[in-house]
């Protein structure tokens, strides 16, 4: 099994970013997936979470009404980013829960993925 996030960059503040998380060995519409973020000397932190059962997605409040997370398939979750801020610079991280389906309440917090991507550098800055 294999995760790989892209569409990592720089961009202005103000500008956008749609990020992909394709996934090999596995179905992504089988698991809920996460997407987090980690800037420099920060913790890890989730910004989004979307459903296998009915795609229902769910977003931190820094990011709410800005991002947004979809599937096109069963191999790809995207999360497109609009609006950014310098704050948004961070390593971006796709994870799968591989216990569950549906989205867990607790979907901030890196203990409920199981299955992680490698990152991609997001660099937000004029």
């Amino acid at each position: 099994m294999q995760f790989v996030e892209s569409g990592g960059g720089l961009v202005q503040p103000g500008g956008s970013l749609r990020l992909s998380c394709a996934a090999s060995g596995l179905r992504l519409d089988d698991y809920a997936i996460g997407w987090f973020r980690q800037a420099p000397g920060k913790e890890r932190e989730g910004v989004s979470c979307i459903s296998a059962t009915d795609d229902t997605t769910y977003y931190a409040d820094s990011v709410k009404g800005r991002f947004a997370s979809t599937k096109d398939n069963s191999d790809t979750v995207y999360l497109q980013m609009n609006s950014l801020k310098p704050e948004a610079t961070a390593v971006y991280y796709c994870a799968a829960n591989m216990m569950r389906r549906h989205c867990p309440g607790g979907f901030r917090a890196t203990y409920e993925f199981d299955y992680w991507g490698p990152g991609t550098q997001d660099t937000v800055s004029s």
